[in-house]
């Protein structure tokens, strides 16, 4: 085990949920406060740690994939899953653009899906560890098609 490349992983994955947070406003006041949400809507306190649960699995996973041999394409493929994971926060919550930051998600939850189809040849764990993220990402999809419907 290379604990200084588990390290990196973990902290890159990481490093995007901090670029979102940085992006995000939903206090009194804030355009997310004032508009309408569906009944489905999680509490607030939800979002920090399922994503940094999520982020923590990312991070495992790319790992195991740059431990492996590192196949650049893979992971090539990871980081561009993870760049659109980076940049629909501040489309929603940053720009309050919701139907612009769906139609983004769409294209995150593909970019998900061909991460876990080109990281199963090389390691089922990798990919089944990316499980709970696309699983969230389609709740979160569906969340946000939602919120764009209503307002």
């Amino acid at each position: 085990m290379n604990i200084t490349r588990l390290i990196i992983s973990i902290v890159i994955c990481q490093l995007a949920g901090i670029l979102g947070a940085l992006f995000t406003r939903t206090g009194t006041g804030s355009w997310y406060a004032s508009i309408v949400k569906p009944s489905f809507n999680p509490p607030g306190w939800v979002f920090g740690p399922a994503w940094i649960t999520l982020y923590t699995l990312m991070g495992i996973s790319l790992y195991i994939i740059w431990n492996i041999g590192g196949n650049k394409a893979a992971i090539a493929i990871f980081a561009v899953q993870l760049f659109l994971n980076a940049i629909w926060t501040p489309l929603f919550f940053g720009l309050n653009m919701p139907w612009i930051a769906f139609a983004e998600i769409v294209v995150l939850w593909i970019a998900i899906l061909v991460t876990i189809i080109n990281f199963y040849p090389i390691s089922h764990a990798a990919a089944y560890l990316l499980v709970p993220y696309v699983l969230w990402v389609t709740f979160a999809s569906i969340l946000n098609a939602t919120i764009a419907i209503l307002n």
